[in-house]
């Protein structure tokens, strides 16, 4: 309610101070181009910067085409719903996104996401159809929910995928589909569902021993395998052979289709596309199984989507915006995201989202605006009018050495080791993102990697630290001593401060046992020394709740056992306000005060003169 209410203020306050002078007319544009920010930054467009743009979308489109072929095959379904998908979604972002340099299209690990999943309730060998509408269902739903995120400002939701995890969780998923490929680098024909890396070793293993299979189909994927890694090391050499690596793909379909087109390989083992629908994206509202008795675990599937989607995407977004120095509306781009994922439902295609390789080409050939976007579809849009009777004798070992030759930028070492080296819980949900995903299922790696993530931050919760204030000399500073050593103890007061943003049932038992294991630690350890005022430094915490007074309210009373008052110091408004509903503050004799140096003026040590 909070979320939707600020939403709605933001809009009104939006709305008042930029049109309350303005006529109905500007009113309209205006609010237009809150929802279409294309209508803002179009208004400035000129011939130069279409010049730009107009040579990356054609870039990015020669790399978009074979890719979103093969992205589709990996998601089992035609290859056609691969270039569908690489049309309207990005034509909608084009006119809704805040990104310039994010392109929108297919990807390889929402590709193996949906199928690892959707395969579970129906077989897209036994029942290709079925399959094609529940991925059309999950689509839907995972628009749906993705324009909810943004709405409803729930954009948190997206970072319960850590970024440890998503590194984990990408190394695991390329490694499982570079294995997937290898049914088509190899030619096999039987093949199994599962994606967990012992199913896929076996499955290679058993379809080479006991199936034909032609040399020839890794002979050609090998060689252009090498072949684009190679012009993809020449244009990291060089800057200027850029569009060389991104171009390579499409050449390498071109030039693989006509060699066995001339030497009829396909009569000799070749593995090859055949039949590709062309035409524009047909409608398949009349395909989405709202009615389906797996309906329930189709909504399940999107929200698991959408999240991964999301969060590829904005992480996508945001590190090329802060490279050009541009701000990206995280909401608005939620809101992008989730309506051209449910217009794509409705026009055959599945979940899209921002490419990274796709991306970084567009950022190296120049892009200035979206309009690349919309150049890259209508690109697309031509070839499948005229150019998808030519690839049908493309040879799958192509298709999947494109896929392979994008992986490498799905495993990042650097990124694992930085993790390692900074915080190792982070680094265990990495590994457990990557070995959910490897050995059991990407769903699993995903549970893992969440799990561990939220276990850390429990652990943190029910854990937090405590520390021992001292007064800086010569200073009115109070700080932990541990981390200024020159900080001085005062006699007969001890300083402590909660390091936790929440006092509650979680951790409200510890941080009593600990502030009294540390008074009595220190009254039998310094027999000079004599704790007569304990003093609780608040202004770390935020909240406080019943479980949290009622330790506070034990441990006065363990204290005044001992003779040893208690005194509260910068306490917030929250905090403060529970404590007086439950006459805490009376309890401790209003002991209640804005600062340290305040508290520690204001004790009864003071009045017996003891220095300070």
């Amino acid at each position: 309610m909070d979320s939707v209410r600020e939403t709605i203020a933001s809009c009104k306050s939006k709305y008042h101070s930029s049109l309350k002078n303005h006529s109905f007319a500007k009113r309209v544009i205006s609010i237009q181009q809150g929802i279409f920010p294309i209508l803002s930054w179009g208004r400035d467009y000129k011939a130069t910067k279409f010049k730009s743009d107009l040579m990356a979308g054609l870039t990015i489109a020669s790399l978009c085409i074979p890719q979103s072929i093969g992205y589709a095959t990996l998601a089992k379904l035609d290859p056609q719903y691969g270039l569908y998908t690489s049309v309207v979604p990005p034509l909608i972002y084009a006119v809704m996104g805040t990104s310039r340099d994010i392109a929108i299209g297919p990807v390889a690990v929402v590709s193996l996401l949906i199928p690892s999943m959707v395969q579970k309730l129906v077989d897209p060998g036994a029942d290709p159809i079925a399959y094609r509408n529940l991925v059309l269902t999950t689509t839907f739903f995972t628009g749906l929910f993705q324009a909810s995120f943004g709405f409803f400002r729930l954009g948190f939701l997206v970072d319960f995928l850590s970024h440890a995890a998503i590194v984990g969780f990408m190394a695991g998923a390329a490694i499982i589909i570079g294995l997937q490929q290898l049914k088509g680098l190899l030619g096999i024909s039987h093949f199994t569902n599962k994606t967990d890396i012992i199913s896929v070793i076996k499955a290679v293993w058993n379809s080479v021993h006991h199936y034909p299979w032609s040399p020839y189909n890794l002979v050609i994927g090998c060689s252009f395998l090498c072949f684009i890694l190679f012009t993809r090391y020449l244009g990291k050499r060089n800057k200027k052979l850029f569009w060389l690596a991104a171009i390579s793909p499409l050449i390498s379909v071109i030039i693989s289709t006509l060699i066995v087109f001339l030497t009829r390989g396909d009569k000799h083992g070749v593995k090859i596309v055949k039949h590709v629908k062309g035409g524009l994206n047909p409608s398949s509202l009349h395909e989405l199984q709202f009615k389906s008795p797996f309906v329930g675990e189709v909504a399940k599937i999107g929200l698991i989507v959408g999240v991964v989607a999301l969060t590829e995407a904005i992480a996508v977004g945001r590190s090329f915006a802060s490279m050009k120095g541009y701000h990206l509306d995280g909401n608005k781009e939620m809101v992008a995201m989730g309506f051209m994922n449910i217009v794509g439902s409705f026009t055959s295609c599945y979940v899209a989202t921002g490419s990274f390789s796709r991306t970084a080409v567009n950022f190296s050939a120049g892009c200035e605006t979206l309009v690349s976007n919309i150049v890259m579809a209508i690109t697309v849009l031509v070839s499948l009018e005229l150019f998808t009777k030519l690839l049908y004798y493309t040879p799958t070992a192509i298709i999947a050495s494109i896929i392979l030759s994008a992986l490498p930028g799905l495993i990042n070492l650097n990124a694992a080791n930085h993790i390692w080296k900074l915080d190792k819980l982070d680094f265990l949900a990495c590994i457990g993102a990557f070995f959910g995903v490897l050995f059991a299922s990407v769903e699993i790696g995903l549970t893992a990697a969440v799990t561990i993530s939220f276990a850390k931050v429990i652990l943190i919760s029910i854990r937090p630290g405590t520390e021992t204030l001292g007064k800086l000399p010569g200073t009115d500073l109070f700080c932990d001593i541990q981390q200024y050593p020159m900080a001085v103890q005062l006699p007969g007061i001890m300083i402590m401060r909660l390091k936790s943003a929440l006092l509650c049932f979680a951790n409200a038992n510890f941080i009593r046992e600990r502030i009294t294991s540390w008074i009595s630690e220190d009254n039998e350890g310094n027999a000079k020394r004599t704790i007569l005022v304990l003093i609780l430094d608040m202004s770390s915490l935020m909240n406080i709740d019943t479980s949290g007074i009622a330790s506070l309210q034990e441990l006065r009373k363990t204290l005044t056992s001992q003779g040893i008052e208690l005194a509260i110091a910068n306490p917030r408004w929250q905090v403060i306000h529970k404590l007086k509903l439950a006459n805490f503050v009376s309890e401790i004799e209003g002991r209640v005060f804005l600062t340290v140096g305040e508290a520690v003026n204001a004790t009864t040590i003071s009045a017996k003169n003891i220095p300070i």
